[in-house]
């Protein structure tokens, strides 16, 4: 055993607190930010809290006004602002995710929808059916008018709310009271054609019409008391479990609005206002305070919350900044989807948007996790726009696999009876639409989607 002393050179990333503070800005929603934002107005005397005017206060020291951003689908973003600046773009992978870890409902079922749905699409689908269920977990709204916003057959949205129903918790997705009870029965094994009766008669169990519902279900008294007392211990409500506030369909940080023809048309994209909580540094009050002290301690201390004040309003800015340029970046390419639909999303990676706008690719994803953007299509989370693709012929454009599932699913949905597609003329009429794709990959995705060989599908609409 001996003991050296040995001296090497090497290159290391230091996160200083700053940075590592701006790294948990940019990961934050506009609502965790509108909460940290609090305990600084708290802590900071040199913080006051923005009115949503609009306008500035000039006395109050520097602010910008709300970010936004106006393209076309041809836009480079080479002047989308001066987000992604080193602030953010540090590599810094390894460094554990400080933030709180709340428990939601919507992670909960994205999490399901992540395992169970493994096409592109379908999760699409599934993400915004989860963004429209109310604070009892029901899905109220009409899924024909969510498929026409989607542009997607209603078959496919109806056949991906079939596999949300059975998703965890019992009853999620229910469309009405007697509809949650009736998947937790049938979840329990216990649901039957007396309990049918019953639950299409609920109002008669709350008026304890005991002879109506004998009448009708023609089962005895003390058949009926039975049935009715499992209903009492069924769950009405299966988000109880998870907090209120968590329940509430998802806000959008970012929104994108068409433009109008007669400008030419494109995206209006820019931070939700309603949500972006604001500050100012008042810098005339800093200075007369500042001025006034009299003790060194008392001039440290001013000076500390000086140098935080401005640092926060500077962070806040290329937070804004950084987010925009990502957003646009993500709309631009994904131009396609927003005018027609599913069908038309594209293959995306987290590297393609790196490139793009020259960020590194740990920024990009910060900036997508637990995001959402507010569309004419409906409110999606903006890591949901990546996604692998499938080549297309003769230099053509790829295209997402999702889309091209859609497409194939699309064209077995139109199938007539005497016209059955087998994958080979699928694989033929994809190729005259500039899609290339291998017989065995069409067969995979029908098997991904549900969708039984050719031979069966023709002896079940003979």
């Amino acid at each position: 055993m001996q003991q050296t002393l040995d001296f090497r050179q090497a290159q290391s990333v230091i996160m200083t607190p700053q940075m590592q503070q701006a790294v948990k800005l940019l990961q934050m929603s506009n609502q965790e930010l509108a909460g940290y934002l609090e305990e600084e107005l708290a802590q900071n005397p040199l913080l006051e809290k923005a009115e949503s005017t609009g306008d500035g206060d000039a006395s109050a020291g520097d602010t910008k006004p709300e970010p936004d951003m106006d393209f076309s689908a041809t836009n480079q973003f080479s002047n989308v602002g001066a987000g992604g600046g080193h602030s953010f773009d540090i590599d810094d992978r390894t460094i554990e995710d400080t933030l709180a870890a709340h428990r939601s409902l919507r992670a909960h079922l994205q999490e399901q929808l992540a395992t169970e749905l493994p096409d592109m699409g379908d999760r699409l689908v599934g993400s915004l059916l989860i963004d429209r269920l109310d604070e009892q977990g029901y899905l109220r709204e009409d899924v024909a008018t969510l498929a026409a916003s989607l542009n997607v057959p209603l078959p496919r949205v109806t056949s991906v709310l079939a596999r949300l129903r059975r998703f965890d918790p019992v009853g999620i997705f229910a469309s009405d009271l007697a509809d949650c009870l009736r998947l937790q029965l049938i979840d329990q094994g216990r649901y039957d054609d007396i309990f049918a009766v019953i639950l299409d008669h609920l109002p008669l169990v709350g008026n304890r019409d005991y002879a109506a519902l004998q009448k009708l279900t023609q089962a005895t008294r003390p058949v009926l008391e039975d049935r009715i007392a499992i209903l009492k211990h069924l769950n009405p409500k299966p988000v109880s479990d998870f907090e209120h506030f968590i329940v509430q369909t998802a806000i959008p940080d970012v929104l994108m609005k068409p433009l109008p023809r007669e400008i030419g048309g494109g995206w209006r994209v820019e931070l939700n206002a309603a949500t972006l909580p604001k500050v100012l540094f008042n810098q005339v009050y800093a200075a007369d305070i500042l001025s006034k002290s009299k003790t060194t301690q008392d001039r440290s201390y001013i000076q500390t919350q000086i140098q935080s004040a401005g640092w926060l309003v500077r962070a806040l800015d290329q937070r804004a900044q950084t987010i925009l340029k990502v957003a646009s970046a993500i709309i631009a390419a994904q131009d396609g989807f927003f005018l027609y639909g599913i069908a038309f999303l594209k293959p995306l990676i987290l590297r393609d948007i790196a490139t793009e706008i020259d960020m590194h690719e740990s920024t990009v994803s910060r900036v997508t996790t637990g995001k959402y953007i507010g569309t004419p299509r409906g409110l999606f989370e903006l890591k949901f726009f990546f996604s692998g693709g499938i080549s297309g012929t003769d230099g053509a454009p790829q295209l997402a696999a999702g889309a091209v599932k859609a497409r194939v699913k699309t064209m077995i949905d139109a199938e007539k009876p005497g016209d059955i597609l087998s994958d080979d003329e699928i694989v033929a009429q994809l190729r005259t639409e500039g899609i290339e794709i291998a017989r065995r990959t069409v067969a995979k995705y029908r098997d991904m989607l549900g969708i039984p060989a050719s031979s069966v599908r023709r002896r079940q609409k003979d």
